[in-house]
């Protein structure tokens, strides 16, 4: 560390067009520093604080441009540190698939904001204990194998000092590795926003507890591959393959229990009440109401997401939790067509409820994996569909179910705010992800430019 003496400052600018345009600027021994605030206030109390320290008598370090004391008070906590801090605070409150992938980003980023140490573990050795180990502060206290305990030794003696995600450099080297998979390959664009989304977060904390001045992210920008936020038009499928699929899937396994004909009225949810599969998966007998005839109401307000034992209160894979961007106890009601109707009355008649009343069960009595319906799914497309249809993204997945039943309400003319709330979307959210699987509109659309002209 080298340090100096010379000191000085300049007074208090402001620089239109930014977000923090009060400017504090000083030199140390020549070299220049900045740091901006919000409003003045902040900008003069920050200057007073580092005038303080000159007449104190305090050697400022050149390079940061911070007074000693502060240098070490700052760099006395790491990045490794600050992330377990951040975990704790946002734990309990997280939704168990938050905690998952909020793990996964933090772990990437603290693999990569090391030091270049001696004996440096392997990314994966590093990732793998971050993960298992040092960020759930649920499995912290958990013993360690002696290959482990290397792995984290060395990661708390070279964890970067948190303050260093102000240099520029460092933390494009540390966006580079969130947008990387383990093998080098760049990694799906959603993945890196998503990363990108809880590093930003975790900085904007260290904001808050004042550890660093303001949030980098906001000066460092790198270009990423666009985010496709719309549903592909190709995997959404018309009314007689879904009646094909429905039917197929009803094929599937029998001679092994039954296990396709057990799910076909789950993937029919999917399809005529537009609903999630993790909120299939929760749905209830007393949710539903079943006339003999007419259509019926499903009301849906639970959701049974698949996160993993590590990242679930109960230690169950399925985590408990309220509907998608909706309250912890909040109720969707979707009306539902007889069809549907008569699929879960059939249901009931030949399987019954679970004792704790949900329709769709495993073997065992607990959640339906994901495995399991995908591999029906699978094996229903190639049932219903021809060899060109299964090669293609055509109803790939389960979810595409709920794709289909929305884009035919939208291109059937039910008016978008009614969609909106079937699915559990915004009206701004649904015709942004389904713009474009509305069909049939653009020659109305024509007539009607085309007779603004004549008029």
């Amino acid at each position: 560390m080298s340090t100096t003496f010379k000191v000085k400052f300049w007074e208090i600018k402001k620089r239109a067009g930014r977000k923090r345009p009060w400017a504090v600027r000083w030199l140390t021994d020549k070299k220049e520093h900045s740091e901006w605030y919000a409003n003045k206030p902040l900008a003069t109390g920050r200057l007073s604080e580092l005038m303080q320290a000159v007449r104190d008598g305090e050697p400022f370090d050149v390079e940061t441009g911070l007074p000693v004391s502060e240098l070490r008070r700052r760099n006395s906590l790491s990045f490794l540190e600050f992330s377990q801090s951040y975990m704790d605070l946002k734990w309990p409150d997280a939704a168990a698939t938050t905690r998952g992938s909020t793990v996964e980003a933090l772990a990437t980023a603290a693999a990569a904001f090391v030091k270049d140490g001696v004996g440096r573990p392997s990314v994966t050795e590093l990732r793998g204990v971050l993960s298992r180990n040092l960020l759930p502060p649920t499995t912290r206290d958990l013993e360690l194998s002696g290959e482990e305990r290397e792995v984290v030794d060395w990661l708390v003696r070279n964890s970067r000092p948190l303050f260093e995600v102000t240099d520029a450099v460092l933390l494009r080297g540390l966006l580079d590795a969130l947008a990387s998979k383990l093998d080098g390959k760049a990694a799906a664009a959603t993945v890196y926003q998503r990363k990108r989304a809880v590093l930003f977060n975790l900085l904007s904390y260290a904001v808050e507890r004042e550890l660093i001045p303001d949030n980098p992210l906001t000066r460092v920008k790198r270009k990423a591959a666009k985010v496709v936020e719309q549903v592909d038009p190709r995997v959404v499928a018309n009314p007689g393959q879904v009646a094909r699929l429905l039917t197929a899937v009803t094929y599937v396994g029998r001679r092994n229990l039954d296990r396709g004909a057990h799910l076909a009225a789950f993937f029919g949810t999917g399809y005529y009440a537009a609903a999630r599969p993790a909120e299939g998966l929760a749905l209830r007998e007393d949710d539903c109401t079943l006339p003999e005839e007419g259509w019926g109401l499903l009301m849906l307000g639970e959701s049974r997401p698949a996160a993993g034992k590590r990242w679930t209160d109960s230690g169950e894979v399925h985590d408990r939790r309220g509907l998608k961007h909706r309250g912890r106890k909040e109720v969707r009601p979707v009306p539902i067509p007889p069809v549907l109707v008569h699929i879960l009355r059939d249901h009931l008649d030949r399987y019954g409820a679970g004792p704790d009343g949900r329709l769709f069960r495993s073997l065992g009595g607990g959640v339906v994996s994901s495995s399991t319906y995908y591999r029906v799914w699978e094996e229903a497309r190639q049932y219903a569909l021809t060899p060109a249809q299964v090669a293609s993204p055509l109803a790939a997945r389960p979810y595409d179910l709920r794709h289909a039943a929305v884009s035919l309400w939208l291109n059937g003319g039910v008016p978008a705010t009614e969609v909106a709330e079937r699915a559990g979307h915004s009206v701004d959210v649904l015709l942004k992800v389904y713009a474009k699987c509305i069909d049939g509109q653009r020659e109305t659309v024509n007539k009607t430019i085309e007779g603004l002209f004549e008029a």
